[in-house]
């Protein structure tokens, strides 16, 4: 689920891969005033030849109309041209005391694992050593494959497990690798595809959470399972280690180091998607810890366990507490002592307006990243001897995402990025010890961006919520109503949506004088944990006001009107935009739903449905039911409705939140003789596509509709 999902599902371990799986399918479904069987239930069978053939029939209607409109082809070769120029910057990971990137170009259409060193990648022309090459490995293999990175041993280690997916699958397998020699360990660790995650607990140990047999799954489609794997013994011969119930979301291993010396390893157990137990592994097994559900591990510095708490909490034994968005720390060696009594020390704590947003770590230092009435700010915090916290504030700029894109924890450097709608993203390299940074990336303009400018504006709820909004149009633009104008959000999961430098955006739609817009909606995580739960289960009518407030606000402005403003979102913004399409069809000119939720209704047993329940509540509560079915897009669709024609896209490799949903509501659609594109390409995962080539169709698809229905 965007960013969220990663944020809340794996802490910052050396290696913690969690994925989604595909589950049950239901065969029927519940609408708003019955019940009954669902007709396009067939179309779950997601490899099924009668649904595939389905699909390449719709795929094809679309194609004869999108692609072949004057549009398209330039739009293509555009889009493909900022996706591989060689000017892009390439995002940094420290490992063992070099640079590591992943690239991909013309050349390199599935890209490779580079490094150099930190002196030559602050040169305007590094000079790379190449580790591992995708498309050369997928030739080899005769396989479509995906590379999602390494998970390695330590941080100075170069001894790792490749992660490989499957056309862009969550589904992975795992090759242990010497990045020391570049190849693969002759009869190293090996694990076959699936759904799973690993952890290093030394060069002979895995830590394992992944399907073992029946039971070692939950419902939700996730391991519960981990075991010990000892190197030169059978996989199935793993000791288990730890078993969850499988009413539980999650259990997977994680591993953190210090960089002086401490180690701690860890389980981290989902009860629900939001709601998770921490134990610590030591010689005689799992201890829990004593920590409220709503908490999440975000570091490990100076042996002290650094947690973000997401609820209000008052340890036990305590007379005072901690309030809900705070990040504490807990010294490890007196956790494992006494887990049912812990004595943390305060990091962080929000104020009305400041809520925390990303932690990593260097050797002696913790580097903090933080939303201002969603402005970013960025901090260099230091334990000193009493045990108390203090920090420094980084001097960045407003308008743009301040994120920590990587920290060594051989040393105290890190590196800050920064982006912005206007400004091409960039990189400062950060010295913790005295707070400084110095320019040390960037990526040249992708597009012209002289004659744009960035507003935040503010536009009121129905319940009377101030929501801001980030607008991005011409300096010259006329308020009279007719500029085409997309709005953006997403609206969950605590995913805060801040400004990006979208170079197809820029190119393919800015230029030609279209204004963007995005939302900070309720659901979100902009102000913090609160700003989430005031719109989760049945709240979240409240998410669906917010958004259409934000349009409303925009038209009264005479920025743009109903027929000029086109929406789009993608997975729970997917679902944003069913909703928004069902609910009031007459605001918008154009709609693409995104890899989205739509059946409500039958989520839970659709991919990995069952883990949002904490998102969205569930059909087996009454009140819960009523409120899915009323806000439904698959069961909301009317026969006699007078709907704008939207761009449905998905991926058949989507093994998140799958196909299904699209392909149903596509053939409900068609059912009631409404007219609508649909495309689902094969590759791509809960995506765009595999590779830049298949994301240019991708943007060439989506903007080519925008400008037929917004600009023509």
């Amino acid at each position: 689920m965007r960013k969220s999902f990663l944020r809340k599902m794996a802490p910052l371990s050396l290696f913690l891969l969690i994925v989604a799986l595909a589950t049950t399918r239901m065969t029927w479904t519940q609408t708003s005033d019955s019940t009954g069987p669902d007709k396009y239930a067939w179309l779950e069978d997601i490899h099924g030849e009668k649904p595939l053939a389905w699909v390449k029939a719709e795929n094809a209607r679309t194609a004869a109309v999108l692609e072949k409109d004057p549009h398209f082809a330039p739009l293509q070769v555009e889009a493909l041209k900022v996706r591989e120029s060689p000017d892009r910057l390439p995002w940094p990971e420290f490992r063992g005391g070099a640079i590591y990137n992943k690239w991909q170009d013309a050349s390199h259409v599935r890209g490779i694992e580079r490094r150099t060193t930190l002196a030559d990648f602050l040169k305007m022309e590094p000079k790379w050593e190449t580790m591992l090459d995708y498309d050369a490995l997928s030739k080899q293999d005769k396989q479509s494959w995906v590379g999602e990175g390494f998970g390695c041993l330590d941080p100075d280690e170069l001894l790792c497990l490749a992660l490989l997916s499957t056309g862009g699958e969550d589904a992975v397998s795992m090759r242990e690798m010497d990045l020391k020699t570049g190849k693969f360990v002759e009869g190293g660790f090996v694990l076959p595809r699936g759904k799973q995650s690993a952890v290093w607990i030394d060069k002979d140990t895995l830590l394992i959470a992944r399907e073992w047999g029946p039971g070692t799954m939950s419902e939700s489609g996730y391991p519960i399972t981990i075991r010990n794997w000892k190197r030169g013994e059978p996989l199935e011969s793993a000791k288990e280690l730890f078993r969850g119930e499988t009413k539980d979301t999650w259990v997977n291993p994680g591993l953190m180091d210090d960089g002086k010396g401490h180690r701690v390893a860890f389980l981290d157990r989902g009860r629900s998607f939001f709601e998770q137990e921490w134990y610590l592994i030591q010689p005689d097994g799992a201890h829990k810890l004593n920590l409220p559900l709503k908490s999440m591990w975000e570091g490990f510095l100076d042996n002290q366990l650094i947690f973000s708490l997401h609820e209000a909490w008052t340890p036990e034994g305590q007379t005072t507490g901690y309030k809900q968005g705070s990040v504490i720390a807990i010294d490890a060696s007196a956790a494992e002592k006494d887990p049912a009594h812990l004595k943390p020390s305060v990091v962080f704590v929000p104020t009305a307006q400041e809520f925390e947003q990303q932690v990593a770590t260097t050797k002696n230092h913790l580097i903090l990243t933080t939303l201002e009435h969603v402005q970013g700010r960025a901090y260099v915090y230091t334990r000193e001897k009493a045990g108390t916290w203090t920090r420094k504030r980084l001097p960045v700029a407003d308008n743009q995402t301040i994120f920590i894109e990587a920290a060594s924890q051989l040393n105290d450097r890190f590196f800050l990025g920064e982006a912005g709608f206007l400004n091409p993203n960039s990189i400062w390299l950060g010295e913790a010890a005295d707070g400084s940074l110095k320019p040390a990336r960037a990526d040249k303009p992708m597009f012209d961006a002289s004659k744009d400018v960035v507003e935040q504006l503010e536009a009121t709820s129905k319940d009377g919520t101030r929501v801001p909004y980030f607008l991005v149009h011409r300096k010259d633009m006329p308020y009279d109503g007719n500029n085409p104008t997309l709005l953006n959000a997403y609206g969950g999961f605590e995913s805060s949506m801040t400004p990006y430098y979208d170079s197809s955006l820029g190119k393919l739609w800015l230029e030609r004088g279209g204004a963007f817009a995005l939302a900070n909606i309720r659901g979100g995580g902009e102000f913090g944990p609160a700003w989430h739960e005031a719109g989760l289960k049945t709240h979240r009518q409240r998410i669906y006001d917010d958004f259409y407030a934000v349009a409303a606000d925009m038209v009264t402005r005479k920025i743009t009107s109903t027929r000029r403003l086109g929406i789009i979102g993608g997975s729970n913004g997917g679902l944003l935009m069913g909703v928004e399409f069902t609910q009031h069809p007459e605001m918008w000119g154009a709609v693409v739903i995104q890899v989205p939720l739509l059946d409500m209704m039958s989520y839970e047993h659709l991919s990995a449905g069952a883990s949002w329940v904490g998102e969205y509540g569930s059909v087996s509560v009454p009140e819960e039911r009523a409120f899915l079915a009323s806000i439904s897009p698959y069961q909301q669709l009317k026969p006699d409705g007078h709907y704008p024609e939207p761009l449905i896209f998905t991926t058949t490799k989507d093994d998140r939140v799958g196909p299904v949903h699209a392909r149903k509501f596509a053939a409900l659609m068609e059912e009631y003789h409404l007219p609508f594109y649909y495309d689902e390409i094969t590759e791509g995962g809960h995506g765009e596509g595999a590779d830049n080539k298949q994301e240019a169709r991708t943007d060439a698809e989506k903007f080519t509709y925008f400008m037929m229905r917004l600009m023509n």
